[in-house]
């Protein structure tokens, strides 16, 4: 059988035609060189090399053996260097899924530093709704998730990358636009927007709880999955929301945005499956504890603990 370290041999005598220099860069002393030299030519049972008195000269076998085994050694080559790099997780693949709303605060940041750091691995992001999002990652669709913090979910695991506070959206026209900064009371009797509590538990509870501080629960007039969908729907007038700050930067005519007293705040999470074995999946959580997630540029959120 070839090795291919008979085939490195005879690509370093092909190129210099001289035993003796090929085998001081190889590091061999000549015999050595050329019994594997032989040994390559009976395998093959071809002669590559014609042997005269001053130097070898290359057969019309040896050129063609030169021109295609030099090719192979170069893939042989990248191949264990890619092999390398995949091990590393600086080589491969690697699919985030993410809602609508990451776009706006972690999402860039994230993916930014990700290709800056690993500029041969192919990091596909695709924008999934939150309903379905967490059955992707499970499913091995995706290697990671952003979202809301969906709560403990059997098989998955989940690390808070931020926090961001809510605000108040209303029409340009509602009576609550006189105020700089909405409180909780102010809210009884309102009708919210809001999106599903299947969709996302936790905005919900979050938004209930704030309620709750004043004394009364909230009045839900509309569901729908996407933040960008309830605030256009505030900007037709439909009733009102408790949104992340970010949604301001959507910048929907007809839409007033005020601060909330005692503002309640909403996680946003990565989460993956642990079993997911994807080198570039651990490059990318590691990134995370850089800092990587950054504030907004307006000062909006906050990172992990803020």
């Amino acid at each position: 059988m070839i090795d291919i370290r008979q085939m490195r041999y005879f690509v370093v005598l092909a190129e210099t035609l001289h035993f003796g220099r090929a085998a001081e860069r190889l590091h061999l002393t000549q015999p050595p060189l050329s019994r594997q030299i032989a040994s390559l030519e009976k395998e093959l049972g071809v002669r590559l090399l014609e042997r005269h008195s001053r130097r070898p000269t290359l057969t019309h076998a040896g050129r063609r053996f030169l021109e295609e085994s030099q090719a192979a050694l170069v893939a042989f080559d990248q191949a264990c260097r890619n092999a390398r790099l995949a091990d590393r997780g600086e080589l491969g693949e690697l699919s985030i899924g993410f809602m609508m709303h990451a776009a706006n605060t972690v999402l860039p940041a994230l993916a930014r530093r990700y290709m800056a750091l690993y500029p041969r691995v192919e990091m596909t992001l695709r924008e999934v709704i939150p309903t379905v999002l967490i059955g992707d990652v499970l499913a091995g669709r995706f290697d990671a998730g952003i979202m809301f913090f969906p709560g403990p979910t059997r098989g998955l695991e989940t690390r808070e990358i931020y926090r961001e506070k809510l605000c108040l959206a209303v029409h340009c026209d509602h009576k609550l636009t006189a105020l700089e900064r909405v409180g909780a009371r102010h809210l009884e009797g309102e009708k919210l927007i809001a999106t599903p509590m299947d969709a996302a538990p936790t905005l919900r509870a979050v938004i209930a709880g704030y309620c709750r501080s004043a004394g009364f629960l909230p009045a839900i007039r509309l569901e729908a999955q996407l933040q960008q969908t309830i605030v256009n729907l505030v900007a037709e007038n439909l009733g009102s929301a408790l949104v992340p700050e970010s949604m301001r930067k959507l910048g929907i005519a007809n839409v007033a945005f005020r601060e909330l007293e005692d503002a309640p705040t909403i996680e946003h999470v990565v989460t993956w499956r642990p079993g997911n074995l994807n080198p570039a999946l651990g490059r990318f959580l590691a990134i995370l504890g850089e800092g990587a997630y950054q504030r907004l540029p307006n000062g909006e959120g906050q990172g992990p603990g803020g």
